[in-house]
Formats: C-alpha cells, structure tokens, sequence
C-alpha cells in the first residue's frame, strides 16, 4: 500500500517558531508548547551543557539569574617564570625559578548557571561569527538552531504519528539580517545544516512571504486577481513578495526583505518610554577628593544590557550597581525614584518581564485608542494614546513606506494594479501599518492568521512540491 503524501513546514523564526502538516485537505499545527503551537526560539545550556528549548529555556534563564549578584573572575591565560636564585656560576647548582600564573581581564562570570540563546538566527548570515564560546565550548551557530529544531521534529512526529520528519519545507526571510553581500547564501547553507543534524534530511527552501500567500490561496481558492501582494511583518525582518496570476497557477514577480521587526519596535518603546523612568538625563552629586561634584549619571552605558535581556544579568556587578546605590544616597523626590527601579531592574533582572509586558501594552493599543502600561515590579504606570505611540515609531514607519514602495517599484507595478493585499506577522496588526497599506491600497488589503501562515504555507507547498505541483522556490504553484 502506497504510503499517504504529508506535508510539513516549519517557520524557524527570530523570536518564535512555529511547524504544520498538510494531508492535501487539512492544515494542523504541531503543539511545540504545552499550550500553544508557537514557541520561543530560544536555547538555554547549563554548565554540564543540558538543554532547555522554548518557553523552559526562558523560564530558567529568569530563575536563575533573578537577583544574583554577578562575580567576573579573571582568566588565566599563561604563566611567566623568573630567576630568583642559583645564578650561572654559581658551582653548578640549578637555578631557581618562580613561575606566577597571568591572569588577563577579569571576563568570566563564576556564578553564571547557564547560557540563554535567543535571536540566533539574526546571526546565521554573519561570516564573522564562527564560534560562541558556551563554558569553554566552542559551538558553532549550527549547533545552537539545532537542539530548537529537533524539538521541533519530535512534535511534528507526535502530530503525524509517524517516525521522525525526513523532509520538510523550511521556510527563510527574503534577506537575512546583515551587512555581507553574500549573508543569504551564508545563512541558507547553515540553516539547512542544522535541519539535516535535527533530522530533516531532505529540504525544500521557500520564501516566507510566498508561504503566507500560498496559505491564504489555500484557504480562498476562488480569490481573483491578477496581482497579489504580501506582506510580512515578522520579530526580525519585513519581508514582501508579489505573486501574479497565470491560468491555474501563479509565479513570483518580485520578492523585497529589510532587517526591520517588531523587536525593533519594542526598543524603541523600551528606549522611550520606560529609561526615562529609570533615570536616563538625570544628575547626581558624587564625592571627589576634596568637594562634592555633581554629574551626568551615565546611563549610556546601561542601555545596551537592559535592552539586550538575554545578558542584562550581567548589570548585577559592582561597576554598574555601586554608581546606582551612590545616586540613592543622595539624590530625592522623583530622581531617587528612578534610580531605585533602576536598582529594582538590575537586582532582580526584570528586563524579560518588562519586554514582555510592553508587548501586550503594544498589542493593547493595536485594538484600543488609549492604554496603560503597567509595571507593578518597578512602581511604573503609564498611560499613552495610539497616536503618541505612533509619533515614537514613526521612523521605522517610514521605513515600512518605502519598502512598500520599493517592492512596487521591483515589480514595476503601480497600486491600481495590485487586486489583493496580504497582511501577515505580529507587528502587520498595528493600525499604524495598517493605515500605511490602505493609504495606497484602499479595500483590497486583508489580515491573514498573523502567527500561523507561514507555517501552513509551507506545509501546503511542502505536500504540493511532493505531488509534483509547484515548482522550486515559489516559482509556481497551483492555486
């Protein structure tokens, strides 16, 4: 008996990862989390280098560096040995020698339980970027997309009730993140490497933004156009594709990617709205040699860390939390306020609890004209209306215009001539983009399953690849 054709997709993603079997009927989603059929793409390694993927490797990381005082300890990188006695000539006797270890800059955190990987793949396109050292373990980046992808495999096979997935289509961003000239095809061969070593040998590569619009087709077979437009506004980059209609099928005109996400969106919320409440612009008097002087408090020099919350632990040292505990010996009213949600943030390393409360704050202002971000942790409660959140953004705004515009301009297509608009991700539902599409495309633009079409999609190109269907790449497909 001939063995039934299955379809499987995974959208390995820069903030979350999703995967879905297609039957040539039905679309299901694997269960990548208790609850949920999105996860985190996120790796966590311990000491004895064990493994967390998901949510769990998140949990832990906050677990374990949730106030701990962080302790960096100097390397030893030689020795040195000198003569202190037993000089030549001395009757023949051996010299003797003292040998001091040398100990370069003080960079090891002792105290550190475990390694939290997250936005990995905004690295795969990097050539400079080789190696991680992970407790004196080299790992290539291979190695850290591949423990989330075999999670991935063992879910899909609990879903398929089959053995392990041998092929899959794997979804890609238009470009990868990165400067290089040749990072798409740096990232592509280290991305299929990691599928091979999590068990999918056999692979097809497809455009994320394509998959999308093959879901939306899938479920709409009857939609007409001649010309369809996508976008997708993902964690980590903006991707579109234009398909054009040709008889039953369609082919890829033009396809355009920036390294623009909704991470991007919430740092800047972050840089905005919440480090001036953490005493970014204020002033503090410190003791000199002989008088009192009064300073810039030097919160440049936090940003990055508190931004960045896979490493903001590492704030919880004496050079970054003894000018903190200085400004609260002296500062008052509201300034020594900040300074003590500043203190609040590095003690109990809350930069993934306040990211992830701006991120229903941001979502909260998607479908309401006023919301308040409230942050119980640092005593923060902050009222903001959808247009003074739209003023602080409005420089990636921008950039979402122009890319409209240059993936036109690709296509050598006007807006009159696009029938169907897809808007797909995360960040694709802030009215603000929204607006930005029905500007130059009226009524013709839809919301599409925001979190799941890519996934579906490429498990709908995946089954149809097999049946001999749809082309490599995109480049046709049947509708």
């Amino acid at each position: 008996m001939k063995k039934p054709v299955l379809g499987i997709g995974v959208d390995f993603g820069t903030t979350n990862s999703a995967a879905a079997v297609f039957d040539g009927t039905t679309v299901r989603f694997a269960q990548l989390e208790q609850h949920n059929d999105i996860m985190p793409s996120a790796l966590y390694l311990d000491r004895d280098l064990q493994r967390l993927t998901g949510q769990a490797a998140i949990d832990q990381y906050v677990k374990d560096n949730t106030g701990r005082t962080v302790e960096l300890i100097p390397e030893v990188i030689g020795e040195s040995t000198v003569l202190v006695g037993g000089a030549p000539g001395g009757g023949g006797a051996p010299p003797e020698t003292l040998t001091n270890k040398v100990y370069g800059q003080a960079t090891s955190d002792g105290g550190l339980q475990g390694r939290l990987f997250r936005g990995t793949k905004r690295l795969l396109g990097d050539p400079n970027v080789r190696r991680l050292m992970v407790f004196d373990h080299p790992f290539r980046l291979v190695a850290l997309v591949t423990p989330i992808l075999v999670h991935v495999n063992e879910q899909v096979k609990k879903l398929s009730g089959a053995g392990p997935a041998a092929r899959a289509t794997i979804g890609h961003p238009v470009n990868f993140e990165g400067r290089d000239s040749h990072k798409n095809t740096l990232a592509l061969t280290r991305l299929q490497e990691s599928y091979r070593y999590a068990g999918f040998k056999e692979q097809a590569l497809y455009p994320e933004p394509t998959a999308a619009a093959v879901s939306y087709l899938s479920k709409h077979p009857d939609a007409e156009f001649e010309y369809l437009l996508t976008l997708d506004f993902g964690g980590g980059t903006l991707d579109f594709c234009v398909l054009q209609r040709e008889r039953t099928s369609f082919k890829v005109v033009t396809t355009h990617g920036i390294p623009l996400g909704g991470d991007h969106l919430d740092q800047s919320l972050f840089r905005e709205l919440i480090f001036p409440l953490l005493g970014k612009g204020e002033r503090y008097r410190r003791q000199g040699f002989d008088r009192d002087i009064e300073t810039a408090f030097p919160f440049e020099d936090y940003e990055d860390l508190i931004i960045n919350w896979a490493v903001s632990y590492s704030l919880n040292q004496n050079k970054y939390t003894t000018p903190v505990m200085e400004c609260l010996d002296t500062a008052t009213g509201e300034t020594r306020i900040k300074f003590r949600r500043l203190r609040e943030l590095i003690k109990q390393n809350l930069s993934y609890t306040v990211f992830q409360i701006l991120k229903d704050f941001k979502a909260e202002l998607s479908s309401n004209e006023v919301a308040t971000l409230d942050i119980p942790e640092l005593d923060i409660e902050v009222s903001m209306t959808r247009s003074e959140f739209e003023v602080l953004i409005q420089d990636q705004l921008n950039e979402v215009e122009q890319a409209v515009d240059d993936t036109l301009a690709k296509a050598g297509l006007t807006a009159e001539q696009i029938q169907i608009v897809l808007g797909t991700g995360g960040s694709s539902l802030i009215p603000a983009v929204r607006r930005i599409l029905t500007d130059r495309f009226g009524a013709k633009v839809r919301d599409h399953d925001p979190f799941s079409s890519v996934a579906a999609g490429l498990a709908i190109a995946d089954y149809r690849l097999q049946m001999g269907e749809m082309g490599e790449m995109g480049e046709m497909g049947e509708l």
